[in-house]
């Protein structure tokens, strides 16, 4: 173990980070419409939830785009319907009483250029998808409801926690999986990696591909089949107000992969995977696109069950920086980590400059801070990409049960995690307070774990 109580340096500027956190949220733009409304029972929906509304969807929002934009209503009852298209300058918007209930068949999500685990091919569309366009949004206070449950999309996840439980057999998404990523390694072109029928990669729920300035507001998201918000390759997208509630295999709640300029406030996380996992591409794949996800802000959520409150990776090879997290609650006794950082040498990647303040975490089962380079699964994921992980720091927290360990932090000789920072930290109720190898530069400053507080690490 590499550890050192000096003074910490960086690359970090001098400059206040949260200042510079200010500034990132000023530039980002604001979605604008006309004040036009196309009413989705003026194009033939029936709110009966049963009968398919794919095509009224698709001339409403034509309607819409092609007249100037403006926003594509849809009025209370419950609405059956497959894959929705976004175009540019549509205002998607639910009233408080509206349900879309999306099709549980795989026929109505025709193949489009999409993402799975990091690694980009050409699968089932997400259940809403907009590519290439600016200025789009999903608004009201309604509910999308991918009905996803163990006798549908969820047993396309290799069954392991959920279809054997009702005696229902899996699908073989692990050997598909493979298939996709040896596509990626070997250099295979996206429009080349063809799944969809008979392949099992269950589709993201919301995803806007290489769009740039996007709103998704106050909506009620469940149910999912697989990552439910997920801006890719986006620009300039602000999520406020969302309750995700969703607890299926990778259900993660807010995945922004190779995106920048991301603001994700007011929201509230209850799901069956990570709360918020910040990634930038797979191993092969992740480096062929290189770009980094960085400027990601997260403010005043609540996190409920997840297997990590914010994460990063561990689809981490383009890498990621410039993290902020503030004023958020994080408790459940189902909530593994607050703060988490994953990766290995598959991945690679750098991971710098992630900032958090003012949580209030009530109970994490396995630790408070976890920095991993050795993350594993899916067999063996050792390789030649030594990742990178600096400038964490974390103050301003509360935990009244703090699991396992307080910060549990793996590097590698030749590259340790380095620079990591507890200002004004409390800690309750946790086994061992540090379970650290290969970390250089880690400062405790005024901070308690049970009751006593952390002395300076000597070397």
């Amino acid at each position: 173990m590499v550890l050192s109580c000096a003074k910490q340096t960086s690359n970090v500027s001098d400059s206040d980070p949260w200042k510079r956190m200010e500034l990132i949220i000023k530039s980002i733009p604001e979605t604008h419409f006309a004040d036009k409304t196309f009413n989705i029972n003026d194009f033939g929906a029936v709110a009966d939830g049963k009968t398919s509304n794919t095509v009224a969807f698709e001339k409403a929002i034509k309607a819409c785009s092609e007249n100037g934009g403006g926003k594509v209503l849809v009025p209370n009852g419950k609405y059956l319907t497959g894959a929705i298209h976004l175009q540019s300058n549509v205002n998607l918007h639910l009233e408080d009483n509206a349900e879309i209930l999306f099709s549980l068949n795989p026929k109505d999500y025709p193949m489009v250029h999409t993402s799975f685990e990091g690694t980009e091919l050409m699968n089932y569309s997400p259940l809403i998808y907009a590519k290439n366009k600016t200025n789009v949004a999903i608004t009201g206070k309604g509910t999308l409801n991918g009905q996803a449950d163990s006798t549908n999309w969820w047993i396309w996840s290799g069954g392991k926690d959920y279809g054997w439980k009702k005696g229902i057999p899996s699908q073989n998404d692990p050997q598909n999986r493979e298939v996709l990523v040896d596509m990626a390694e070997k250099g295979v072109p996206v429009a080349e990696r063809i799944f969809g029928e008979g392949r099992y990669l269950r589709p993201n729920f919301i995803e806007f591909f290489e769009c740039n300035t996007v709103l998704v507001k106050d909506v009620k998201v469940i149910n999912s089949p697989f990552w439910i918000l997920h801006p890719i390759k986006t620009n300039n997208i602000i999520i406020d107000g969302v309750t995700v509630n969703s607890h299926g295999p990778n259900n993660d709640g807010c995945d922004p992969e190779y995106s920048q300029n991301v603001l994700i406030k007011n929201c509230t996380f209850n799901t069956g995977d990570d709360c918020i996992a910040i990634k930038a591409g797979r191993d092969a794949d992740g480096r062929r696109v290189a770009i980094a996800s960085k400027n990601i802000i997260v403010q005043n959520c609540k996190m409920i069950d997840g297997h990590g409150g914010v994460v990063i990776g561990s689809e981490i090879s383009a890498g990621v920086n410039n993290v902020f997290v503030e004023n958020c609650v994080m408790d459940s006794p189902n909530l593994d980590r607050a703060i988490r950082i994953k990766t290995n040498s598959k991945r690679g990647g750098v991971i710098e400059n992630v900032f958090v303040r003012n949580l209030e975490v009530g109970t994490v089962k396995e630790c408070v801070l976890k920095l991993n380079m050795f993350y594993n699964v899916y067999g063996s994921q050792t390789g030649n990409f030594i990742p990178t992980i600096r400038n964490v720091t974390l103050e301003n927290i509360n935990v009244k049960n703090g699991g396992k360990y307080s910060v549990w932090a793996e590097g590698y000789k030749e590259s340790p995690v380095e620079n990591i920072t507890l200002k004004n930290v409390v800690i309750h109720k946790v086994d061992s307070v540090y379970l650290l190898k290969n970390v250089k530069n880690i400062n405790f400053i005024n901070t308690y774990i049970n009751e006593k507080k952390v002395e300076a690490i000597k070397n």
